[in-house]
C-alpha cells in the first residue's frame, strides 16, 4: 500500500526497542510509518521494518506472543520487502549463541556468534561494540548502498554477530577485532547489524535508498 506517492513502511512493535527513533528516522528520509503491533496491522504495508533491542531470546518470544512471528516469517517467505536492524538482523538466521535452543526464523543458513574475547592494537577488546565504525561495502550495486562511498561510517551497538553460510548474500562487513556481516540483502530481504536511525545523514540515506527500492520494484 502507498499513501500518496510513498510506501507504507510497517514497523514492528513486538514491546521493546526504541521505535520513536526508528519511526523519526523513516519519516525525515521521506516515508510513511504504520505501526505493527498484532497480525492484521501488516496488511496495508509494502514492508516490514523490524528494529530490536535486547537480546535474540526475549525479541523471538514477544514476537510469538504477540502472534506476529509467523506473519513475518510468511512475509519473509514470500519475498516481500524486509528491513532487519540489529535483532531484527540477526533473527533472520537459524540460531544464536545468546540464547541456546531458541530458533531463528531460518532465512539465511548461520547462526550468531558471539564477539570473541581478546586484544586489540595491545587493548582488551570492549563488549559491547559500541560506536561509529566503517562499512566495507561488498556489493556497490546492492539498492542499499547506492550512492554511498567505499567506506562510510555507521553507529553499532552488539556483542553478537550473524555468521552467514552463504557469503555471497553480504552486502558489507566491518572489523571489530574480527571481520564480520555488517549487511546482508537476499531477494527483497534486507539486514543490517548497525543502526541507521543512530547514524545520522548517511542512515537517513540508506533509508531512503530502502524506501526508494519499494517503489521501484513494487
Amino acid at each position: 500500500m502507498s499513501l500518496g506517492n510513498s510506501p507504507v513502511l510497517g514497523l514492528v512493535d513486538y514491546g521493546s526497542g526504541n521505535l520513536r527513533s526508528v519511526r523519526q528516522a523513516i519519516e525525515q528520509a521521506g516515508g510513511h510509518c504504520a505501526m505493527v503491533s498484532s497480525p492484521g496491522d501488516a496488511a496495508n504495508c509494502s514492508a516490514l521494518v523490524v528494529p530490536g533491542v535486547g537480546s535474540f531470546g526475549d525479541c523471538a518470544r514477544q514476537l510469538h506472543d504477540a502472534g506476529l512471528w509467523e506473519i513475518i516469517r510468511e512475509w519473509i517467505v514470500a519475498d516481500r520487502p524486509y528491513l532487519g536492524i540489529c535483532l531484527g538482523y540477526q533473527l533472520l538466521f537459524e540460531s544464536s549463541e545468546e540464547s541456546p535452543g531458541v530458533a531463528g526464523f531460518g532465512a539465511l543458513a548461520g547462526k550468531v556468534v558471539h564477539f570473541p574475547r581478546g586484544e586489540v592494537g595491545g587493548e582488551a577488546l570492549k563488549i559491547p561494540h559500541m560506536g561509529w565504525n566503517q562499512l566495507h561495502i561488498r556489493t556497490p550495486s546492492d539498492p542499499l548502498m547506492k550512492g554511498f562511498e567505499i567506506n562510510p561510517d555507521f553507529y553499532f551497538v552488539h556483542s553478537y554477530y550473524p555468521v552467514p553460510e552463504d557469503s555471497s548474500v553480504v552486502t558489507s562487513t566491518c572489523d571489530y577485532g574480527v571481520e564480520f556481516a555488517a549487511s546482508v540483502t537476499k531477494g527483497r530481504m534486507s539486514g543490517v547489524q548497525f543502526h541507521p536511525e543512530k547514524s545520522q545523514a548517511l542512515g537517513l540515506s540508506m533509508l531512503r535508498n530502502f524506501i526508494s527500492s519499494l517503489t521501484s520494484n513494487p
